[in-house]
């Protein structure tokens, strides 16, 4: 393996506990700064947007900077947004904090994707980029559990000095490690958006959109929900731990049923089993006796996170099949409507908890994916009937 491409993976790493472990420390920023639940959670609605509208911008404005040089820059500029977040005195503050955060986000992602392209062999390429992109995989299973136990014992602030101190360390190890004169993707705005005119594409990217939108509503907020349940806040980098192991495991188990049975046939697998779960969500506490509470919320969330992560890759496949030729470009359009997803689900999260209450949350978050169902066999081809001859 070539070691230069962990190191990438580190940033991704940093990146994805950031995006991450907010979950569960709403909570106490929540209590911290002074605003309710659901004002808090405009915070990740914030960061899914400006990481969304950032990426392919600053990807098109950065496009002739050497890329050891980019990406070591981001990740220090990185850093110094979490450590602005960690030492932040008000929700304005931390707000601008989590946009930079963001900004950098969006721009070392695609940017480290591309630097892992150009350093692999062409018969490496794709597990080159799979290793990057393995570094969010790994934050998701242990590296949010870890910043949750972190804010255990030494607050949320604590948890973002932490986030600062693995930026520094992915900038070093950058700097060091890649060679100079990686060359970056010129092509402008314009050319990087020319390829929804693929037909499918757009269809394909609502589509991640809406799915997005409904677990996140409710992901979100996993420290009320937790709450909700009985159960104690202390328990909370547990119940992160149980749905991350189950999204490592359904990140995996997505790709080999889509390479297997077909991307389409995934996603919708995976749009239907979301819907149920969300549903199931806000159906524990009513039917299950408080002494089984506690197991069965856990066995749900590990369960919960296998069927939720198996679209991503799948949808990755879906979106290749559409565009191979302009599979980059597709694949950065793709992570951006997931993030405006996750932005709607912030919004759509706050205001079910504020105006209904969080017993419905899951309820109502499970009407996303089935309208991601609609779009997909809305907009999917028609066969084309040709005549009987004779």
């Amino acid at each position: 393996m070539d070691l230069r491409l962990v190191w990438l993976a580190l940033g991704t790493f940093a990146i994805g506990v950031e995006g991450f472990v907010i979950a569960t420390l709403l909570p106490a920023i929540a209590a911290d700064i002074g605003v309710p639940i659901a004002t808090a959670g405009y915070l990740v609605f914030a960061y899914a947007l400006a990481y969304a509208v950032g990426a392919p911008v600053l990807s098109a404005t950065t496009g002739r900077f050497d890329r050891r040089a980019l990406l070591a820059a981001t990740a220090v500029v990185f850093a110094v947004g979490a450590f602005l977040a960690a030492v932040s005195q008000g929700y304005w503050m931390l707000l601008l904090s989590r946009l930079v955060i963001a900004a950098c986000a969006g721009l070392y992602a695609a940017s480290a994707q591309a630097a892992a392209v150009t350093l692999a062999p062409a018969e490496r390429r794709a597990r080159a980029v799979s290793i990057v992109v393995a570094g969010t995989t790994m934050a998701v299973a242990f590296g949010a559990p870890i910043g949750a136990f972190i804010s255990g014992f030494a607050g949320w602030r604590g948890t973002y000095f932490a986030i600062a101190a693995v930026g520094l360390v992915t900038a070093l190890a950058i700097w060091i490690m890649l060679p100079s004169g990686i060359k970056g993707d010129r092509r402008s705005l314009g050319e990087r958006l020319a390829v929804l005119s693929v037909p499918g594409i757009v269809p394909a990217l609502l589509t991640i959109l809406l799915y997005m939108a409904g677990p996140f509503a409710a992901f979100i907020y996993l420290g009320p929900l937790t709450q909700s349940m009985g159960l104690a806040a202390g328990l909370l980098p547990f119940v992160m731990l149980a749905y991350g192991i189950g999204a490592a495991i359904g990140n995996t188990i997505g790709g080999q049923l889509a390479d297997r049975f077909g991307a389409n046939r995934t996603v919708v697998l995976a749009m239907i089993t979301n819907a149920v779960f969300l549903a199931l969500l806000s159906a524990i506490p009513a039917v299950v006796p408080q002494a089984l509470v506690g197991p069965v919320y856990f066995a749900f969330m590990f369960v919960w996170g296998i069927t939720g992560w198996i679209f991503p890759p799948a949808q990755v496949s879906r979106i290749v099949a559409l565009a191979p030729n302009a599979a980059p470009l597709a694949l950065s359009l793709n992570a951006s409507f997931l993030y405006l997803g996750t932005a709607l689900g912030a919004v759509v999260g706050g205001q079910i908890i504020e105006h209904v209450g969080i017993d419905e949350l899951g309820l109502i978050a499970a009407v996303f994916p089935l309208l991601a169902l609609a779009v997909f066999f809305a907009t999917r081809p028609r066969p084309v009937l040709r005549p009987r001859l004779g």
